[in-house]
């Protein structure tokens, strides 16, 4: 049976908050926790709740798989990603990325 690793948990919020330009304060304010449960958490000393879980998703604006999951496995969720990472690219920069991803899938049976 699979485990959770409460570490990698810790760390994908940690990098989220990050990404969002957040402190663990400001996190801990909008989600009506204390800072040091924030850091706990993000250090994997603590075992939030399911409910804590998608109440910082929700403060971090994604979702609970973003969390919970090493590698994303729906690939609509994948192709969102994808979307929302290259929204105020280069517009060049953005085709090759495409461009590049097309050629990979155009071979994905020579991988």
């Amino acid at each position: 049976m699979a485990q959770l690793d409460y570490c990698a948990l810790g760390q994908r919020i940690r990098a989220f908050r990050k990404k969002n330009n957040m402190t663990q304060e400001k996190l801990g304010e909008i989600c009506d926790l204390s800072a040091a449960h924030i850091g706990h958490i993000e250090r994997g000393t603590r075992i939030p709740s399911l409910e804590t879980v998608f109440l910082i998703a929700s403060c971090l604006g994604i979702s609970v798989d973003m969390l919970l999951f090493d590698s994303i496995e729906n690939k609509d969720s994948l192709f969102i990603t994808i979307s929302k990472g290259l929204e105020g690219k280069d517009d060049a920069k953005a085709k090759s990325y495409i461009s590049t991803v097309k050629t990979l899938f155009d071979n994905i049976d020579d991988l």
